[in-house]
């Protein structure tokens, strides 16, 4: 089996990344710079993929992308209610193109994704109905193409922090915050945004 994982280098893409080398599977790290904030993400999939000895690649998108109202200090609860101000239109859309095509370029059975429905920031595109609708339209972009497979798209938070400790993953070992911070001369995560705050739900619950 010959998997290609979207891999941003957060907690649930790196999950999906170790998941699959764990399986078994030859795994192949595929990554989009598309002019996300200091690249932070970036060199933390790289060095997830150095660590297991995973080949990756990155694709460079040119993407003047449109600037988004980052929320802080938000529950769960509000996460969930309603669409985030944050949500880019279309990102995930055009990243699942990309790595569907690549993966038929490299000739890879499957496509692996961490989309998760349950505790998440409200991104329409992270949802059943976007994932079978995706899948259903790659049917006819690319019959006999590789499939695509959200592994922890039904897992809470603190269930895929789990899995990640399970896999040898560990608090500090991926990057999700949306805001990065100088401090003391390195980069932090902000500790308020989004990300950052279902990333510490994760940890406490399975932490207590």
């Amino acid at each position: 089996m010959k998997v290609l994982v979207l891999h941003s280098g957060g907690m649930d893409s790196t999950t999906c990344l170790y998941r699959a080398r764990r399986a078994g599977a030859e795994v192949f790290s595929l990554g989009v710079d598309y002019g996300q904030r200091l690249s932070v993400e970036l060199q933390f999939a790289q060095k997830q993929c150095e660590a297991l000895g995973i080949p990756r690649e990155v694709i460079r998108v040119e993407w003047r992308k449109p600037e988004r109202t980052i929320p802080l200090g938000r529950s769960i609860e509000d996460m969930t209610s309603s669409i985030s101000p944050a949500f880019l239109p279309g990102r995930n859309a055009v990243f699942l193109s990309l790595a569907c095509a690549h993966a038929s370029g490299i000739g890879a059975d499957e496509v692996h994704i961490g989309l998760n429905a349950i505790e998440f920031s409200g991104y329409p595109d992270c949802t059943p109905q976007f994932l079978n609708a995706f899948i259903a339209m790659m049917g006819a972009a690319n019959p006999g193409g590789p499939r695509i497979v959200a592994p922890l798209l039904h897992m809470s938070k603190p269930e895929i922090a789990e899995l990640a400790r399970d896999l040898g993953l560990g608090e500090n070992d991926s990057w999700s915050c949306y805001r990065p911070q100088f401090t003391s001369g390195a980069v932090a995560p902000c500790g308020e945004c989004d990300a950052c705050r279902l990333h510490d739900h994760a940890w406490r619950s399975i932490a207590s």
